[in-house]
């Protein structure tokens, strides 16, 4: 089944009727995703400001795609994107200065 999802609650509301059908307990998820409890609840209820990268952890896990109806019109853009690396960039990390005394 196809559902189009549009909002965080939504995709929430999949993530926890996967796990319940699978008869995951939320701990149980969150170590399998290698993710917290607490972060495995606010994705299951639908909070907006969860981290990209741990939700599609949750996914994997629970054997769920996410995928994209893409225009295309954005098709030569995104083989360009891509060819030349994509957009991925290193993340700056900041140092702390010493302190002089």
């Amino acid at each position: 089944m196809k559902l189009q999802i549009t909002t965080m609650a939504e995709l929430g509301e999949v993530i926890r009727a996967t796990r319940k059908a699978n008869h995951i307990r939320l701990d149980d998820m969150a170590g399998m995703a290698g993710v917290g409890p607490v972060f495995v609840g606010d994705v299951e209820y639908g909070k907006e400001t969860v981290q990209m990268g741990r939700v599609l952890q949750l996914l994997r896990e629970l054997g769920l795609k996410l995928t994209v109806d893409v225009p295309l019109s954005t098709e030569p853009y995104l083989q360009k994107i891509r060819q030349q690396g994509g957009l991925v960039r290193p993340s700056k990390r900041k140092t702390q200065r010493s302190i002089k005394e």
